[in-house]
């Protein structure tokens, strides 16, 4: 796990080391461990590493003999070995795997669709002349570009660009329309006019600075759900879901795991303590003094249940006001997800300990979680309705314009139709697309790596993917609760979990904390310039003095963006200091 960056000079001259050097110290949170530089021709690249595997000898950029070179951000685990019949698919072990520079070498792109795990890479090919951006399907791992008059530029974060002066920092208003109703953006337009994402698994040659080639790499299969009962269909999960863990656990530094204590989080537990012989190290967060919902009893519960060692952690209120401008400066890439403040915090307590964090993003978009599914499942005449139809500030009167803000997600939506999916996978396909990658993911990377922390997602794999979205949708959706197979793979190997209990959810007070000082905040708020240009003053104000349960958590997305804003846009200075102290005059 590490940071990359490059500029390719549009003239074919050699790239200025100043430029490289800015872009490379921008990102040093996300390898602390050493820096790799690669200068060739019209192209510079650095990578930051943080060292998890092969400490000694794992160094970077890598070379083949014939002098091509990659520098990359993640972790391949092993290769897809490729049968004629692309339905038959089996993994080789690390070991028994070519570098991927010699299957790069041999089979051209067509490299990119054997690797298994998370990665950025970026490899340079001195005898043609070309530079190869690849990102893995779901989209764990960032990477952003840039092209301006004199350099095509990446980094693993957008603010590399503005910390080197490569382009002004601009809102996009289209994104910045949907980080408001959505709480994440789309497509591949950040909020910074002019840069914009590599798209999960995508791959782009570069020659020149300019883009000569272009291919997408799908996370999921287009088919229909298949046909397996029920006992079968628990035994392949046994084993494809302990094979996935097993693999992302590999390490050669101290790692530990979150533990929510819902489905996802106590299932890869049980799988991790089934596959570790000494006791994991679980961490839960839990929220003190408020109205919601603190998970840590039933996490103490499970995680006493397999001897792990439970590590609690409290949010309060005073965390809220003190951590959240940090939070703000972290998510250059915006998310408006409060789970941005819980994340963060559990990274820095994990700090003390690990430098590796299991994950269970991503098991609600594999195994049909959502109660937004269930709706999405049933006809339009009973009932069924699609999601995220109304947006945050819809029918609240603060907002100025913003009505296009719905156009990325429609397609997307479109998009996830093809072949003759069910309604559910159609749904399934379209969280795939947008939400997980530039909202969950997201949160997960720049949290952990802010501090130096690498982290991964075992139900984002892609033979756990394969088998979960082809399930039938009666074994993801059942008695009106999602994820039906993980619940009962759950209840035979960790009872414990109590895993057909009604669902707790995961709530982060916001709303209740910003209500007791909303007097206040509001008129700060409203005053931000990054605010006032969307937003109505008076209504702004108005909102922060409400107490329904929508306008609290409008008025959260507000203070979000206005921290986000003070820090990447107008580039108001340290984020060092409690919410008033940052966003005063």
């Amino acid at each position: 796990m590490c940071g990359i960056v490059g500029l390719m000079s549009l003239d074919g001259s050699a790239p200025p080391v100043g430029l490289i050097d800015l872009m490379a110290e921008s990102i040093a949170h996300r390898g602390p461990d050493g820096r790799g530089d690669y200068r060739q021709g019209d192209l510079a690249m650095a990578q930051m590493r943080l060292a998890i595997i092969d400490l000694a000898t794992g160094d970077q950029p890598l070379y083949e003999p014939r002098g091509a070179a990659l520098v990359a951000n993640g972790e391949i685990y092993n290769y897809v070995e490729l049968r004629q019949d692309m339905a038959d698919v089996a993994f080789a072990t690390a070991s028994d795997c070519e570098p991927p520079l010699h299957l790069f070498r041999r089979e051209g792109l067509a490299f990119l669709d054997r690797l298994r795990g998370m990665y950025t890479i970026a490899l340079h090919d001195p005898t043609e002349g070309r530079l190869l951006l690849a990102r893995d399907p779901f989209g764990i791992k960032p990477l952003y570009l840039l092209r301006t008059e004199q350099f095509f530029a990446f980094a693993s974060e957008p603010h590399a660009f503005l910390v080197a002066g490569l382009v002004e920092p601009a809102v996009d208003t289209k994104a910045r329309d949907e980080l408001l109703q959505l709480q994440f953006t789309t497509g591949e337009q950040t909020p910074f006019t002019g840069i914009t994402r590599l798209r999960p698994g995508e791959a782009l040659v570069v020659s020149r600075g300019k883009v000569v080639e272009r291919r997408l790499r799908q996370a999921l299969p287009a088919g229909p759900p298949c046909r397996i009962g029920e006992d079968e269909a628990l035994a392949e999960l046994d084993r494809i879901l302990l094979d996935s863990v097993a693999v992302h656990q590999r390490s050669d530094v101290p790692y530990g795991m979150f533990l929510s204590g819902g489905v996802d989080s106590s299932a890869l537990l049980a799988a991790m303590a089934r596959l570790n012989e000494r006791s994991v190290r679980a961490y839960t967060i839990g929220f003190p003094g408020t109205a919601v919902t603190d998970e840590r009893d039933h996490a103490r519960v499970v995680a006493r249940a397999v001897g792990a060692e439970h590590v609690e952690v409290s949010f309060e209120e005073a965390d809220f006001w003190s951590l959240l401008p940090q939070v703000a400066a972290a998510m250059d890439d915006p998310a408006a997800d409060y789970a941005v403040l819980p994340t963060y915090k559990l990274a820095r307590e994990a700090a003390r300990k690990v430098k590796v964090i299991l994950s269970g993003e991503g098991g609600d978009e594999m195994f049909g979680g959502y109660g937004r599914y269930r709706s999405a499942m049933r006809p339009w005449l009973i009932g069924g309705r699609g999601m995220r139809m109304r947006g945050i500030f819809d029918g609240l009167d603060v907002l100025r314009g913003g009505g296009h803000w719905r156009d990325g997600f429609a397609a997307a939506e479109i998009a996830a139709r093809q072949g003759d999916r069910s309604r559910l996978q159609a749904a399934q396909a379209t969280d795939v697309a947008d939400w997980l990658p530039n909202d969950l993911l997201l949160k997960l990377d720049r949290c952990l790596m802010a501090h130096a922390i690498e982290g991964r997602t075992p139900f984002l794999d892609p033979q756990v993917a394969d088998f979960a979205l082809c399930l039938p949708d009666r074994l993801k959706v059942r008695d009106g609760k999602g994820k039906w197979l993980l619940r009962r793979w759950l209840e035979k190997n960790l009872p414990e979990a109590d895993p057909f209990s009604a669902k707790r959810g995961f709530t982060v007070p916001v709303g209740e904390w910003i209500a007791r000082r909303g007097a206040e905040l509001g008129p700060l708020v409203a005053r931000q310039p990054g605010v006032a240009e969307v937003c109505r003053p008076g209504a702004v104000e108005r909102l922060f003095r409400a107490t329904g349960k929508r306008e609290g958590f409008a008025a959260w997305t507000l203070l979000f963006y206005a921290l986000w804003h003070r820090h990447h846009i107008e580039r108001g200075g340290s984020a060092e200091g409690d919410i008033f102290a940052v966003l005063a005059p």
